[in-house]
């Protein structure tokens, strides 16, 4: 089979990446670089890959939405009966990728996973605009369901319910912190020989090495 999937490539040419030039603290230079997916409005900078795995190490991956971070970590919101949520409570480990083509960016992510408290899944909750609100009551996230049909007979019954009422928190519906033990931030070179910065965290201090590419 003639495929030009092959000679798909491209030199990376738009910036360099150098140790003396980044936050010793991966949090302000994971805010910096993400500050500047922002202010190039590329579409959804926040969207990235989340790699889960079950007990027996077969993994699996999506893309959701980052909706906060702190020195504590990575914070998104799912079902916590959803596919990944299961995988994430039986091995609580993930890695996150976010790809910022326009900027030649790449940003990895490994850690261990642990829930956000009550308080601050039901202070994003409150958050969000009704229609997200209603369909989180709405999806069984995961489950095989006969068609589109039910999701949209269930979506009327609840707007019905809950019609000029507060619409609370689903118990099974909440964040995850994804909490990092390396962060490696990737900026593209020409010839292949990309930039390579690794944060790694190591006796509670943050130590940093250059990757061959």
């Amino acid at each position: 089979m003639n495929s030009p999937i092959a000679d798909l490539r491209k030199d990376y040419t738009l910036e360099e990446l150098n140790e003396t030039e980044v936050d010793p603290n991966p949090f302000v230079q994971f805010q910096r670089w993400f500050d500047q997916a922002v202010e190039a409005e590329l579409p959804e900078p926040n969207a990235m890959t989340v790699a889960t795995a079950t007990k027996e190490g077969i993994p699996s991956a999506r893309i959701v939405l980052l909706k906060g971070f702190d020195d504590r970590g990575f914070v998104f919101y799912t079902n916590y009966n959803s596919h990944k949520a299961q995988e994430l409570l039986d091995n609580p480990h993930a890695a996150l990728v976010f790809l910022w083509t326009e900027l030649e960016r790449q940003i990895r992510i490994v850690g261990s996973v642990e829930k956000i408290s009550a308080e601050e899944s039901d202070a994003y909750f409150y958050s969000r605009p009704i229609a997200s609100r209603l369909g989180a009551w709405t999806s069984e996230q995961s489950q095989v369901i006969p068609n589109r049909d039910v999701l949209e007979q269930r979506l009327e019954e609840l707007k019905a319910q809950y019609e000029n009422q507060d619409i609370p928190r689903p118990p099974h519906w909440g964040g995850f912190r994804v909490k990092p033990i390396a962060i490696e931030f990737w900026q593209g070179r020409s010839s292949r020989l990309h930039d390579r910065l690794r944060y790694r965290l190591q006796n509670g201090e943050w130590m940093l090495d250059r990757l061959s590419p």
